[in-house]
């Protein structure tokens, strides 16, 4: 009990010691955290610009912009600013915020990215009561109630986190405050409940893995029986950038929580952050962008306003 310290402050996994490379880090998140910043507000703009794309399906995908905004905004720019300054030390009310925040994008995430598959499913497989049960009120119900549960989870998860004793060293092995590295440093004998809140994370996690991978057969039983293959086409055009985005989110999350533990840090646990932090918010964007018509073109009259307005 007498090693049982309050930690004032925690070490961040810096990426390099060698100036030059904390230079190229910052200069390579940087360009990683604006093509984040710029897809998703364009993303954002275009939804709520063009009154085509006013439907529940862009609705929840224009918030799904924002939480990738603000996942990536929590964890990048502080590690930028660590670089730059040449330090590692993040404040223990930082550290928290930062936890805080953090789970809160991310499970807000996942439970919007489940609304979107069965709004697809009922988009595709009931048209006829796609109006009725995904009218605007609802819409508006169903993404309140993925932020309020997102907030819910992620105090019930940060408390737990934070209300252990660290009797272990003040050196978190990643470049942000996550919640596995931050386990290592607890005392052995007091994790065990913060441990069955992630039990608890991965079962609600898989759950909604679950239930969207049994939404996508009904929907991909539906959409093979399309006789017009043009139809066939716009169907799979909406649903597989959701698909690819729910496997992003969940299988690197995973990951990061399930990947065993070792003693020491490594280029691993580094990758992993990235995948994990960084690149979902990033690519998001793209996935979607790529694949649906209605986006390229509201991003094509949007880019056509802007370099008007610029001239």
């Amino acid at each position: 009990m007498s090693n049982r310290t309050t930690m004032a402050e925690f070490l961040l996994l810096g990426f390099s010691n060698v100036r030059e490379l904390q230079i190229l880090h910052v200069l390579v998140f940087l360009v990683l955290y604006l093509a984040a910043l710029m897809g998703n507000l364009l993303i954002i703009s275009s939804v709520a610009i063009n009154h085509h794309l006013h439907t529940p399906m862009y609705f929840f995908l224009g918030n799904l912009s924002i939480l990738d905004l603000g996942s990536i905004s929590v964890t990048v720019p502080k590690s930028m600013v660590n670089s730059l300054l040449d330090t590692r030390s993040i404040s223990y009310p930082a550290c928290v915020a930062q936890v805080f925040l953090f789970v809160i994008f991310t499970s807000t995430d996942l439970a919007l990215l489940t609304i979107m598959a069965y709004d697809r499913y009922m988009a595709i497989c009931h048209p006829l009561h796609y109006e009725c049960v995904m009218n605007r009120r609802a819409c508006v119900h169903m993404a309140t109630g993925a932020w309020i549960t997102g907030i819910a989870y992620s105090a019930l998860h940060t408390g737990s986190t934070f209300m252990l004793p660290f009797c272990q060293s003040n050196v978190i092995d990643q470049f942000f405050c996550d919640i596995p590295k931050l386990l290592k440093l607890a005392c052995s004998d007091s994790y065990l409940i913060e441990v069955g809140v992630i039990a608890f994370s991965v079962f609600l996690g898989l759950n909604c893995f679950a239930f969207i991978i049994v939404s996508y057969v009904q929907i991909f039983r539906a959409v093979l029986r399309i006789p017009s293959e043009q139809g066939r086409h716009k169907a799979f055009s909406t649903c597989l950038p959701h698909l690819a985005v729910v496997s992003l989110l969940l299988f690197t999350s995973v990951f990061d929580y399930l990947k065993p533990t070792s003693s020491s840090a490594s280029n691993l646990d580094l990758v992993v952050g990235v995948l994990y932090a960084v690149l979902p918010p990033m690519l998001n964007p793209v996935i979607y962008s790529l694949r649906n018509k209605e986006i390229k073109t509201a991003l094509k009259k949007l880019m056509g306003k802007w370099l008007i307005f610029m001239k």
